[in-house]
């Protein structure tokens, strides 16, 4: 993974030039719950969703402004520090991305709806959850029906009774089989941070603020959980009016899209090049050792890189034996 914590949000905006070239704001609304922008351009209009902040604020002093601005504008407010801004900008790249028919989420598969519409996605992947070590980023409402029938570890800002702390992080992820990953962390800059922690386990980036974007799999992400607009009505209404969980019903589906198939290539990849290298390595051990015969010290001088590329291997190695069970599992 890159270690320029700023090369997906750099990315997001690259990937929407041409999209929102000629795109300017139609309407930005900032909910309880649910932040939106929607968008006006030659190829029509988008709407893209963002989690607004869970925070409370008098004063936004660009208020009434947004309107008529270019979208490219708006949209790099992704970048900001300010929580309202960032949401906002994220709302808008998300816009910018679902104007384009030929957007990545034309190609996922709709999860069917269940009676917790909001818990789709975790009814979708149930089946493959059993006996592994799940972690979920966000305590979303209603998953305590799962509690009992998975290992299931919630990691929350403002914990509730058995929830892990958000600081926890670093010592629950890295031993995860499974990860879903809240899409807000990208407004809020805890995504690439949450995705290195994740990269051993199958991630699911999900969410409403999820921007259908390929390149998620340079970061670690194997299935994209997000959303597509049913009735845009509805869902501005029920945005407005502070609605929640209530847009599951009849404004927005999720959909789903499987990344892992090239992130199992780029692991027989790295596999087989560690491999090719540490044969080459084994061979300079094996003439370094016939060249020094019993002048030679107790290890050979590249011991710790050959034992390194042990350990990378072993790695690489569960990793895709987790990305093969994600695929092959019930």
């Amino acid at each position: 993974m890159n270690s320029n914590p700023w090369e997906i949000y750099d990315l997001l905006l690259e990937r929407i030039q041409l999209e929102a070239a000629e795109v300017i704001v139609k309407h930005v609304s900032i909910g309880l719950t649910w932040t939106l922008c929607q968008s006006h351009g030659p190829q029509g209009e988008g709407i893209g969703l963002a989690m607004s902040p869970q925070q409370y604020t008098r004063t936004l002093p660009w208020s009434g402004t947004l309107v008529d601005r270019p979208l490219t504008d708006i949209a790099a407010w992704i970048k900001s520090w300010n929580p309202f801004e960032a949401t906002i900008g994220l709302a808008a790249v998300n816009a910018a991305l679902n104007a384009n028919s030929s957007s990545l989420a034309a190609e996922a598969t709709p999860i069917p709806i269940t009676d917790s519409p909001n818990l789709s996605v975790f009814e979708y992947f149930f089946p493959k959850l059993k006996n592994k070590k799940v972690v979920v980023i966000g305590r979303y409402p209603g998953l305590e029906q799962y509690e009992s029938q998975l290992q299931l570890s919630v990691l929350e800002r403002n914990p509730l009774e058995g929830d892990f702390p958000d600081s926890a992080c670093e010592y629950v992820l890295p031993d995860a089989d499974w990860v879903f990953l809240t899409a807000s962390s990208i407004a809020n800059k805890t995504f690439p941070r949450l995705a290195e922690l994740s990269r051993n386990a199958v991630t699911v980036l999900m969410g409403p603020s999820v921007p259908w974007l390929q390149d998620w799999v340079n970061y670690g992400v194997d299935f994209l959980a997000g959303v597509q607009i049913t009735n845009p009505d509805a869902l501005r209404a029920t945005v407005a009016e502070g609605g929640g969980v209530r847009i599951f019903d009849h404004a927005v589906q999720y959909h789903e899209l499987d990344l892992s198939q090239r992130t199992m290539q780029g692991l027989k990849t790295d596999i087989a090049n560690l491999a090719t290298q540490r044969e080459q390595l084994k061979a300079e051990m094996d003439a370094w050792y016939g060249q020094t015969g019993s002048k030679a010290p107790s290890r050979f001088p590249k011991w710790p890189l050959l034992e390194q590329i042990d350990r990378d291997l072993a790695l690489l190695d569960l990793r895709y034996k987790r990305q093969w069970d994600a695929r092959h599992s019930a």
